[in-house]
């Protein structure tokens, strides 16, 4: 379809978030949502061409805060269905591109709509039950963070289409192509965010590229969801395939193939590893026609780091919400922290003060703070670093928290550990759960501890410094440089908003392409530039080789 005319898209705006207050009406359909869904087990398939297909190879997800209650059953794809995936995409890719941007972006935006409405309250319980989070961590998540990738990401994308060169020497005429990717894209997402889930398949396709994708086993249902809205709001067949399955049989589908151009990851830092050794070993054997663009987003050990004129209370309260809040599960959330000496008793008393408060349960009992971890697997593994610390007493201490239990739902207490030790394990590694380690520094070593922090963990994702002093602040900004790719200044390490932070890391925190900025977009087209000249040439003589007249 042609078109006379450029549109413009709408100007974007954030969704507003919603508070679920009681007596609301959003209130009563949330927990009418949520009722039902405790109710159902639906059985997902793998939807490849528009085509469902249930392979046979049934897996579950379980409500991780009542852990003996499915919540859905779904298939794994086996090698032959990822074999048709490919296909299927590969076959969807020539109409895909060729669609006018603004039919391809019509599509995304219609999608923000629907869940902003009609598939609101559904994602949002999929999202409590299935991935932990309470109301609010599933309004901020699964509701206006997607709503805000799908809106924003068109905008970006037609900022880029609009780039254009500035300059034409006479009689020509210079542009460029934003093309797709020459093959597939892989998008592999993680649990512990819906909105990592819609953005990693769909913002590759918006600049006209094909995608199989393999949602979290532990996010099966809010993802299926989202396809859902996907489907109704015009995508076409074959664009997005919709794989749950072992990492194993889609990756070796996915890498191995000829047409593969690109990955979309979020996940830890040794799968992505394992994944960019994997495309090497094919590139070196020449399998690709192209070399594939790699865009992953891994692992965290995010800090806050607190000068002496810092306010206590402030720190205690960020603090709490940045470590504790959605279990410690956020690639951002605090992990670790440098309180100089002198403020430390009093951060300590407000923050355990804070803690006791802190009512856990269900995570679709409204009154909760605090729920259970993701699976038995991220159990086990916090389980193991809370065990390192009892068993280092002479090294560490465990000020409160330390707790496990999985009878009912796999519950972690939120911890704090008081590290005598700057290396400590659980200040250096990602542990993925509710523990925060804390490091009391003497105040006079600021500058001295700001270059622990910085060379203490192999990430750089998130952190923080809290400071009434203008010129401490600018140290930690100098010294802190390449510790972050998210720097926060008296505000918690958590919480980037589409449109407003543009979110990624770097050394082995991932490929820091930006997540919610036109920087991400940019990973998915090859650009080709075009010179057009109108003017003939009539010798192919230059002047200078002209006869001199003497």
């Amino acid at each position: 379809m042609s078109h006379i005319g450029r549109p413009a898209l709408p100007s974007p705006i954030n969704e507003p978030m919603r508070h679920y207050e009681p007596g609301s009406v959003d209130r009563k359909l949330l927990r009418q949502a949520l009722e039902k869904m405790r109710k159902e087990s639906p059985e997902i398939p793998c939807i490849v061409g528009g085509k469902e297909i249930k392979t046979g190879d049934i897996k579950q997800q379980l409500i991780c805060s009542d852990n003996k209650k499915v919540l859905c059953t779904f298939h794994q794809a086996s090698p032959a269905v990822m074999q048709e995936a490919v296909e299927s995409a590969m076959k969807a890719k020539p109409a895909w591109e060729a669609l006018p941007f603004e039919d391809r972006a019509a599509i995304f935006i219609k999608t923000a709509d629907l869940l902003a409405g009609k598939y609101r309250y559904e994602i949002l319980a999929a999202t409590m039950l299935g991935q932990g989070k309470t109301v609010w961590q599933a309004e901020i998540d699964a509701a206006a963070e997607t709503i805000d990738f799908l809106r924003f990401n068109p905008k970006y994308a037609e900022e880029i289409y609009a780039q254009q060169p500035p300059a034409n020497s006479k009689g020509t005429w210079n542009r460029v192509e934003y093309r797709p990717l020459e093959g597939f894209v892989a998008a592999i997402s993680p649990f512990n965010f819906t909105a990592i889930g819609a953005n990693l398949p769909t913002a590759p396709a918006m600049m006209g590229n094909v995608i199989v994708w393999k949602p979290a086993s532990t996010a099966i249902l809010s993802n299926y969801v989202f396809f859902k809205a996907l489907t109704e709001a015009g995508l076409p067949d074959g664009v997005i395939q919709f794989c749950p399955g072992a990492g194993r049989v889609v990756g070796d589908s996915l890498f191995n193939h000829k047409d593969f151009a690109g990955l979309h990851f979020t996940g830890s830092t040794e799968v992505f590893n394992g994944i960019l050794q994997k495309t090497s070993n094919n590139l070196a054997a020449g399998l690709y026609k192209g070399y594939p663009r790699m865009v992953g987003e891994t692992g965290g050990k995010d800090f806050h780091f607190v000068h002496p004129s810092a306010d206590p209370e402030q720190v205690a309260f960020q603090t709490i919400r940045a470590a504790f809040e959605y279990q410690g599960q956020k690639c951002s959330a605090c992990s670790r922290m440098y309180v100089p000496s002198s403020l430390w008793p009093t951060i300590r008393d407000i923050m355990l003060g804070a803690i006791k408060e802190m009512k856990r349960g269900q995570s679709d009992d409204f009154s909760v703070f605090f729920t259970a971890v993701i699976d038995q697997a991220s159990f086990k593994n916090i389980k193991g670093y809370l065990d390192h610390a009892k068993s280092h007493a002479d090294q560490a201490e465990i000020i409160v928290g330390g707790g496990c239990d999985d009878s009912v739902g796999w519950n972690v207490e939120p911890t704090i550990i008081v590290a005598k030790d700057p290396k400590f394990r659980t200040m250096e590694e990602e542990i993925f759960g509710p523990v925060l380690t804390v490091y009391v520094y003497e105040d006079a070593k600021y500058e001295e501890t700001l270059h622990l922090c910085d060379e203490t963990s192999p990430y750089s994702l998130t952190g923080s410094i809290f400071s009434r002093d203008r010129y401490a602040i600018q140290t930690a900004h100098r010294i802190l440089r390449n510790a972050s790719g998210n720097f926060y200044i008296n505000d918690k390490c958590t919480g980037a908003v589409v449109g407003q932070q543009p979110f990624g890391g770097a050394r082995m925190s991932g490929t820091n392409d930006k997540a919610g900025s036109l920087l991400n977009l940019l990973r998915w087209v090859s650009a080709r530039t075009i010179k057009e000249n109108f003017v003939p040439l009539t010798t192919w003589k230059y002047p200078y080789m002209d006869d001199e007249k003497l």
